[in-house]
């Protein structure tokens, strides 16, 4: 039992650098798409990622197999259905509400798992998913109210199928090569984003320096290897306990902008952090 929890201790700090990488780069994406459409940047964004993997990893593509295959595009889809709902969805829609809504999926991991698995979470983890909602709610929801728009239902449909993601990585990652599921899933977030990239917007004339800085940092650190991580340690981990970890991106997100001078940080904003930090101490140290 000792083991099994070490193992799960040195997963959810994966999953937490994970988190911390992907909050780091909320202001590098938003940079570099002053100089590229959201499609087009997704698309080669994953596409550089996985030729990154398949090239340190081509032996594992010999291994390959039918069901890996289809675990990792059926992954994927829900991976793809996040991206695409974010981006959409910020068109028509503030940031503050939308970091809101897609934290959500906090709640919803669980609540997905009692319904699929027919298992619900100990009291602790119930405790440590609402603290962190709260934490959310005090961090982005910044002087305005919470009134449902069509973009804030296609957030809503982003919070889900990053919920779903999560949940499915927990149920497949232990069945296949985590390389393979990686590469298979950042694939077919590639070709999907081509898809609609090529049917909805215009192809981009230059790749601009600051676009190449925004793609080595958010292909690699921030996609090939996050993914990598999360599919190789979730086996040790609740979906759950992913969950509420991944609630401290927008924690990273909100100090990196404040140490870069975006934006300077309320007393409020501040206490969301810490019941955030809280809700995945809570979950970390009394949960499942």
């Amino acid at each position: 039992m000792e083991a099994s929890r070490k193992r799960q201790v040195k997963a959810d700090l994966a999953l937490l650098f994970v988190a911390f990488f992907w909050g780091i780069t909320f202001v590098v994406v938003q940079d570099a798409l002053a100089d590229i459409t959201p499609y087009y940047f997704l698309a080669l964004r994953f596409l550089m990622a996985v030729m990154f993997l398949a090239a340190i990893y081509r032996g594992n593509l010999s291994r390959i197999n039918l069901s890996a295959l289809r675990s990792g595009i059926f992954i994927g889809l829900f991976l793809f259905g996040g991206y695409a709902f974010q981006t959409v969805g910020l068109k028509y829609t503030g940031p503050a509400t939308a970091g809101f809504i897609t934290g959500l999926a906090v709640v919803m991991v669980p609540l997905f798992s009692a319904l699929l698995y027919r298992h619900m979470p100990r009291p602790f983890v119930i405790a440590g998913v609402t603290c962190a909602t709260l934490g959310l709610g005090l961090l982005t929801l910044q002087g305005g109210t919470l009134n449902l728009g069509p973009g804030d239902l296609l957030i809503l449909c982003c919070a889900i199928c990053f919920g779903l993601h999560i949940i499915m990585v927990g149920r497949y990652a232990g069945q296949h090569d985590p390389v393979l599921l990686a590469i298979v899933q950042i694939a077919t977030v590639s070709a999907i984003s081509f898809v609609f990239a090529l049917a909805l917007e215009h192809v981009p004339t230059q790749i601009t320096t600051r676009l190449w800085i925004a793609f080595l940092i958010t292909a690699i650190p921030a996609t090939a290897l996050a993914f990598l991580i999360q599919n190789t340690v979730q086996r040790y981990t609740s979906a759950t306990h992913t969950a509420i970890i991944f609630t401290m991106e927008p924690v990273f997100s909100a100090i990196t902008a404040h140490l870069l001078g975006r934006e300077i940080l309320t007393t409020v904003q501040v206490a969301g952090c810490l019941f955030i930090l809280a809700g995945m101490l809570v979950a970390e140290l009394k949960g499942e």
